[in-house]
């Protein structure tokens, strides 16, 4: 055999360009006075980051928080088109911190912001409730039920570990796993679908650390795909995480982590890529944000900064991640004395007990001495202030408006949509074939077209298998494309990819102007949606407290739900996807839809909708249904399905025997249930209720009383339920344990089903018709001696 020669592989074309930013002889024409400026402030920030770690120790991330603070300061002062009256403004430039425990530079640097801007000119901030105050870092990690004096005082907002819009210009939650760069994506999205060419740019703050989870990389391929032009990222490149001093691959050294680069990553999916050598030189930091302003070309940008984590706060690389000094110690006075020298001013030095009123007066105290200097260098205020009047100004000119055609979301929240009045797209007639998923899809595809298209579909390489592509029927062929295709209503999220789809597609819902809705199989999504969905859940909570609006939806389509799939057999026909999501959210959060029939689909879906849920997953199975004629089998019409629970028959406890109550979930039993079982029911004359889940949340947003009119509580210590998902879906419903132990579900045996044929995995479940059957006379016997 010859010898095999081997050779370095070079990248294909790309569309993405690189460039590096170095010092140059006419120092890009960024006068000395400008750099003093910004030296000056960013001394003032990194000396509060060490502030807020001390006065809240044990608590934070000084280190990343202190080596991305001049990028920031870039965006906001000298690239950011916006206004700083106007935090909710549509048209302006957004930032997102997707490098979620970068939080304590966010609120620092806002704060400051803030701060100048008071000092200066007041005039041009919003009301009081639309700032973060210096008073405000009071709150920093601080719960709601904060007592302490000042806390209360100033009213200081309870500033979360993480990023929530709770804070002025922030529109996601953010800081778990990577989820943050696929969510800030899909905002850039929303944006993009809005404005079209007249997008507002998004610019995303993250670290080469951040960038390592799978999500991200799915993300990074999405949006350069797409052609988001519209997105910009920052990498603070500091080459430190927790654990690490060296997560990437840098020159002949390899990474701990990852064997590439942030500029190799980027420059490999196809973005621009601007490589800063020098992130703490600030010439460097703003040329690189004005050459990545500038539309190149028609792909996402990078800006890679190479920084020090922790730089100059006397603890750097992975050490100052998420530690500091110790509270008040000799460490930390040395990090104020830089600006104590420089400004000739002298911060408190901790006296007395360590209580926490103690403590917060001494914060309180160190915090206004950050005032004095900003009141007493009012250059630098005015400085800055007429920087942000600047961004408003390139703002007004741009007059940025709508696209043509750009989506009316806020049909769906009046009445020229109702859930009660099926459209004919939409109906579906006794004896007819249908799918749930295509039912689904149908309803989607209906208020796509009411909408003028703000419903946008993905899935994990099952566009059609789901039947989510139906969504985009009337609407172009082919995935989005900012560029080529700006009116497809489905988008390619990086193949398959349920991780990145979910947290993109939260993103997508939180601009404001989309629904976004990912498929795939349910036992696959709803596990790799979860993190996402609870970020996005925590982002609308915050968002509503912050502003008072309504949550902002994104759709989870559970499609292949449980046992039907079975020919796929169990890593696929999962059971268990329901109870990771059904009542496991705050109130009002997640809505869960479990319908059985496709003609319950569209009122349910339309009723949801209109609740305002963060977020909304309906299960829904591959399988054709045969449309049932409800009147012949005396089952409530399809519209009932809205109210999360109905009757198909009462029973009489006055009368004996009494037989019961029986609790029915999930289409693939029930089908069989309802035209096999149900008429024996009747012919031997049971006497028992029988209820149908269609949506345990739908049920709880029922008033009190109609609940109890619908579904009496005495009834759950008696029930039994049968369904092809799991137990504890029952457990609200079931409520004793006799009840429990005669219900028949999935896990009844104590295994996994097997594969095969959907029927004969009921039948080994005990959930096919004679199962059922035998199941329902013993308990109807058992209960008819208990009652006589």
């Amino acid at each position: 055999m010859e010898k095999v020669s081997f050779k370095q592989l070079n990248f294909g074309p790309r569309r993405g360009v690189y460039t590096e930013i170095k010092p140059v002889a006419d120092k890009f024409g960024i006068s000395d006075e400008t750099v003093k400026m910004y030296e000056n402030y960013d001394l003032i920030y990194r000396t509060l980051c060490g502030i807020l770690y001390n006065y809240v120790p044990k608590s934070g991330h000084p280190g990343g928080s202190i080596s991305s603070g001049r990028i920031v300061a870039g965006i906001l002062f000298h690239t950011m088109d916006y206004c700083i009256g106007d935090p909710e403004c549509l048209e302006a430039d957004m930032i997102s911190y997707a490098a979620g425990h970068k939080a304590m530079g966010l609120y620092a640097m806002w704060s400051l912001r803030n701060e100048c801007a008071r000092v200066s000119k007041p005039g041009i901030l919003p009301e009081e409730k639309f700032q973060l105050r210096l008073e405000d870092l009071l709150g920093f990690r601080r719960n709601p039920t904060q007592e302490t004096e000042l806390f209360a005082k100033f009213k200081a907002k309870p500033l979360d570990g993480h990023p929530t819009p709770q804070t002025p210009f922030i529109k996601l939650s953010t800081g778990a796993s990577g989820v943050g760069v696929p969510s800030s994506f899909g905002l850039g999205f929303g944006a993009m679908d809005t404005f079209g060419s007249d997008s507002p740019l998004l610019h995303v703050v993250e670290g080469e650390g951040g960038m390592t989870p799978g999500r991200v990389s799915e993300a990074f391929a999405t949006v350069a795909t797409a052609q988001l032009w519209n997105i910009k990222l920052h990498v603070d490149w500091n080459q430190a995480s927790i654990d690490s001093n060296r997560v990437c691959r840098d020159g002949n050294d390899a990474g701990d982590y990852v064997q590439w680069n942030p500029c190799e990553f980027g420059y490999l999916h196809d973005w621009n890529v601007v490589f800063v050598e020098d992130g703490k030189d600030f010439r460097q930091v703003l040329a690189a944000q004005e050459v990545a302003k500038q539309r190149q070309n028609d792909q996402p940008t990078a800006i890679v900064y190479r920084t020090v984590k922790g730089w100059l706060y006397g603890i750097e690389g992975r050490k100052s991640h998420g530690a500091g000094h110790d509270f008040c110690s000799d460490d930390y006075y040395k990090t104020l004395e830089p600006m104590e020298k420089r400004f000739g001013v002298s911060f408190p030095r901790f006296e007395g007990e360590e209580t926490q009123p103690n403590i917060e007066k001494y914060f309180y105290d160190t915090l206004l001495v950050i005032r004095k200097v900003l009141e007493e260098n009012r250059e630098i205020a005015d400085f800055f202030t007429g920087r942000l009047e600047e961004a408003k100004t390139r703002l007004d000119k741009l007059g940025r408006k709508k696209r043509t055609g750009a989506p009316n979301i806020g049909v769906i929240y009046t009445n020229k949509v109702k859930e009660d009045v099926v459209p004919k797209e939409c109906t579906y007639e006794p004896g007819q074939k249908q799918t749930l998923r295509a039912a689904l899809g149908e309803t989607l595809a209906y208020l796509n077209k009411a909408t003028g298209g703000a419903f946008i579909g993905a899935a994990a390489d099952l566009l059609d298998s789901t039947s989510i592509s139906k969504l985009a029927k009337g609407f172009p062929e082919g995935f989005y494309n900012a560029i080529s295709n700006p009116d497809a209503r489905l988008i390619a999220c990086g193949g398959i990819c349920e991780d990145c789809m979910g947290a993109f597609m939260s993103g997508v819902a939180s601009f404001g102007n989309n629904i976004g809705a990912g498929s795939s199989y349910g036992a696959f999504i709803a596990a790799l949606q979860h993190i996402a969905a609870r970020l996005h859940g925590i982002g609308q909570q915050a968002r509503h407290a912050y502003i008072g609006e309504p949550y902002r939806t994104f759709i989870i389509v559970c499609g292949h739900a449980g046992l039907k799939t079975g020919e796929d057999g169990p890593t696929h026909a999962d059971p268990q996807a329901l109870q990771l999501l059904q009542e496991n959210f705050p109130p009002g959060v997640m809505i869960t839809l479990t319908p059985w029939d496709p003609q319950e689909i569209y009122p349910m879906v339309v009723a949801a909708l209109k609740k305002r849920p963060a977020v909304l997953a309906p299960f829904v199975t591959r399988p054709n249904e045969t449309i049932i004629d409800r009147a012949k089998y005396k089952v409530p019409p399809a519209t009932e399905a809205i109210k999360g629970v109905y009757a198909m028959r009462r029973g009489d406890k006055s009368k004996k025997p009494y037989h019961g109550t029986l609790v029915l979930q999930g289409s693939g039993m029930t089908n069989t249930f309802v035209t096999v079982v149900l008429p024996r029911i009747d012919e031997a004359g049971l006497n028992m209720n029988i209820f149908y889940i269609t949506s345990a949340e739908l049920f709880s947003m029922l008033p009190d009383d109609e609940q109890e009119r619908i579904f009496p509580e005495e009834l759950t210590g008696e029930a039994i339920g049968m369904t092809g998902l799991t137990l504890p879906t029952l457990y609200r419903w079931v409520t004793s344990r006799e009840g429990r132990r005669r219900s028949v579900h999935a896990f009844l045996h104590g295994h996994y089903l097997g594969s095969g044929k959907a029927h004969k995995v009921f039948e080994e479940a005990g959930l096919h018709g004679d199962g059922q059957w035998k199941t329902i006379r013993e308990y109807t016997d058992w209960m008819a001696k208990r009652t006589s």
